[in-house]
């Protein structure tokens, strides 16, 4: 997948030149869930190729997104929020989370500021950021301090950033705003010194190394977030059945899976307006990110349990941890 617009180069110092030893990696964005890190990832490309949603856990899968600038070529590994799972698909996303820091070159610890607390007038780092941190590779992380809008006395973040390098020795720390695109230079300049000297792993132009269809699949999936509010859970699922873009009009079909009847009513709507409407608002972003017109078909499936069956898992895309073990047996 092509960038139609490369975002510009950063603006910390000159386009690199013949002579200058090209950079290149992947950097893994890790944290909790609801911290940013979609938006971070939307924001360093300049693209919104990572689906937004005010729901723990709208990621779901890794989303890679490349930028090439300033000499270098990120390949942003955008991962699910590490929280306490609850199902067989939570301990899988976990894994794909763990996994992509694992294989990076470099880990951006993605952190937010929290809202100060009414008792002590001090911001205090989440239990769990501190936990995530003392497991990561000091010498090749970044700390990036998320929503620093938050705080109007930037002075207060000095103790935070202080508690955070209790727990790791972090190569950088950046405080920035994603949403407000605040500090993105900054974080790519942090980031470009710790990437290995090595060519280039993509074409130039290059957004993304998934597939359209994957996009698709999760762009549906953000307009059933985002237009269903909290009736719908997380227990949706999105697979795209046929992509065919041998004509003027790409054909593509998708089969929305839900867990109960009671889900499959409410995202059919009164005579199907609510499908109608995910449908419509999910062609359009398909349609501006490969730049053609599109028919998207959608039908909903009641799967029950989907997020528990290995099986069902792994034919929606999702290989569960441990899926080259056999099932335990069920205790007596």
């Amino acid at each position: 997948m092509s960038n139609p617009t490369p975002p510009a180069p950063p603006a910390s110092g000159a386009d690199a030149d013949a002579d200058t030893p090209s950079h290149a990696g992947r950097v893994a964005l890790v944290g909790r869930p609801n911290v940013g890190k979609s938006t971070l990832l939307n924001a360093l490309l300049g693209e919104p190729i990572a689906i937004i949603s005010p729901h723990p856990q709208t990621t779901r899968e890794s989303v890679r997104g490349i930028l090439t600038a300033h000499g270098a070529q990120f390949v942003f590994v955008d991962t699910p929020g590490l929280h306490a799972p609850r199902t067989r698909l939570g301990r899988w996303m976990n894994e794909q989370a763990r996994e992509a820091g694992r294989e990076a070159d470099v880990v951006v610890l993605v952190a937010e500021v929290p809202r100060l607390e009414q008792d002590s007038g001090q911001p205090r780092p989440h239990p769990a950021d501190l936990e995530l941190a003392s497991e990561l590779p000091g010498s090749r992380t970044v700390l990036c301090l998320n929503k620093v809008d938050r705080l109007k006395d930037k002075g207060l973040l000095l103790p935070l950033i202080a508690a955070y390098s209790r727990a790791c020795t972090f190569a950088a720390t950046v405080p920035m705003s994603a949403k407000r695109s605040q500090g993105i230079d900054g974080l790519l300049h942090e980031v470009r010194a710790l990437l290995p000297e090595q060519p280039f792993l993509f074409e130039p132009d290059t957004l993304s190394d998934q597939p359209v269809r994957f996009f698709v699949a999760e762009f549906v999936r953000e307009q059933i977030l985002q237009q269903t509010k909290q009736e719908v859970p997380h227990g949706v699922a999105v697979v795209v059945e046929r992509f065919d873009e041998s004509g003027k009009i790409a054909q593509i079909e998708a089969t929305v899976h839900v867990a109960r009847e009671s889900h499959k009513r409410i995202l059919v709507g009164a005579r199907g307006a609510m499908m109608k409407n995910i449908g419509i608002a999910a062609r359009e972003r398909v349609e501006a990110m490969i730049e053609r017109r599109v028919n998207l078909r959608l039908w909903v499936r009641v799967t029950p349990g989907w997020m528990e069956n290995a099986e069902r898992l792994r034919e929606m895309g999702y290989s569960p941890p441990g899926r080259d073990q056999p099932e335990p047996e069920p205790e007596p």
